[in-house]
């Protein structure tokens, strides 16, 4: 199956073929033809699996066939909704790669940033706008974006719109437009909520399912590492070292712990910058310019800023703490090994994450091949276990019950003999 037999027009096939695009993903491959024909569209879909040509290629075509009607100055008839602003950044340039022999127009908007080069871009007239939904009420409310003409209107991410507080966002935009319009509807999951939100958004449409494990399984190589939590930073500390030239992604589930760890690594003469919700727009797009340009070689990022991250050439992805919800780990990982590219996704899992561990073997219906020999080896008493809440006297019978059976430090001879470094793996897998 080639983009040609899809049906696919010449000039964007020309785009294609100069983005390095050869055969369809599989949700292009289902989704396209779909969305050719005119039809809404439900897609359960993770981050890469391809789902942002799957919808925006249609979209081109359609409005490059439809070129000819429009008279005067440029009006908006594609809307393209995201909750970050890092990925409507990405679908906005994947639009300029795909349409680039079109002529067509694309804008993005976005908050945390003033609004004047927006509102300039706007006043020349675009055809499709990639926006954060409060950016956009805000220039809505303002006069410079009206969505009477739209035609064509994607809400991408949707499960992240509403885990960020979006959805009564989203139900005003989706007031404001057109009865008559073809709707797409994107999410990784499809809990209640969002099942009820795609019934107001979509008529009578087609569904398209990419399960997690076709979206992760076979390109990448995934392996666990059980570590307690205060040697986290050591151990990765010790990969990056081992790895110095290549591009990597940390996953850190909190704002506060990615700052913590560019602090750690940076006295550890380890360069790598933090993305995340408290960082400004400037200080996000600089570090994330810094990283796809390769000036950077090590990212640390929260799950939500990390959507939009698209790195061709991304070695490594390491989740420094496991995520507590398992569909996010297939997110994380799809950052590589995309399209046709291997990757390698390594997870550090502390005694309190074991749990998650298994929800995401579960989800995912394999085992994750764990990592034995390494220089910072779990040990399971220098975990801190939540235990019933004590007396003050109890409290003093375990301190020295516990210093009793302290274990003595381990010989300079045994540290001595810590496994030479190796790419990626540091140890023998089970």
């Amino acid at each position: 199956m080639t983009f040609k037999d899809l049906g696919i027009i010449e000039p964007i096939l020309k785009a294609l073929n100069d983005a390095g695009y050869t055969n369809p993903t599989p949700i292009q491959e289902q989704a396209i033809p779909i969305l050719l024909n005119r039809e809404d569209l439900l897609g359960c879909a993770q981050t890469g699996t391809g789902k942002t040509a799957a919808f925006t290629i249609p979209i081109i075509q359609h409005l490059y066939n439809s070129k000819q009607d429009q008279k005067g100055r440029r009006k908006i008839k594609a809307l393209i909704i995201t909750p970050t602003r890092e990925l409507a950044i990405q679908i906005n340039d994947n639009i300029t790669a795909y349409g680039r022999f079109t002529g067509l127009r694309n804008t993005v908007i976005f908050g945390g940033v003033k609004q004047g080069s927006q509102t300039n871009e706007l006043k020349r007239g675009t055809d499709i706008l990639v926006a954060t939904p409060g950016r956009l009420l805000d220039l809505i409310s303002q006069g410079f974006i009206t969505l009477k003409d739209i035609k064509y209107f994607v809400l991408d991410e949707a499960d992240q719109m509403l885990d960020m507080g979006f959805i009564h966002d989203i139900k005003k935009v989706i007031a404001k437009l057109p009865f008559k319009r073809q709707s797409l509807f994107f999410s990784a999951t499809m809990p209640v909520s969002i099942v009820k939100l795609s019934s107001s958004i979509l008529g009578n449409y087609k569904k398209v399912t990419i399960k997690p494990k076709q979206a992760t399984a076979e390109k990448v190589d995934q392996a666990i590492y059980f570590v307690s939590k205060p040697n986290k930073l050591k151990l990765l500390t010790h990969i990056l070292e081992a790895n110095e030239n290549s591009s990597v992604l940390v996953f850190s589930r909190t704002k506060h712990g990615s700052d913590k760890i560019v602090r750690q690594l940076g006295k550890a003469g380890i360069k790598s910058a933090a993305i995340h919700g408290n960082k400004s727009q400037n200080a996000r797009q600089r570090a994330l310019k810094s990283f796809k340009k390769g000036e950077l070689n090590v990212l640390i990022a929260t799950d939500i800023a990390a959507r939009g991250i698209d790195v061709s050439d991304l070695s490594l992805v390491i989740n420094y703490d496991l995520p507590n919800i398992p569909e996010t780990y297939v997110h994380r990982i799809g950052r590589t090994g995309r399209a046709e590219a291997s990757g390698i996704a390594l997870s550090f899992c502390n005694t309190e994450e074991k749990e998650y561990l298994k929800d995401i073997q579960k989800l995912i219906n394999q085992q994750i091949p764990v990592i034995e020999e390494h220089p910072f080896p779990l040990d399971e008493n220098e975990e801190v276990v939540v235990a019933p809440k004590q007396t003050k006297n109890q409290r003093k019978k375990s301190a020295r019950r516990k210093n009793s059976n302290q274990k003595p430090k381990e010989s300079g001879a045994a540290s001595a003999n810590k496994p030479k470094k190796r790419r990626y793996y540091s140890g023998r897998r089970k």
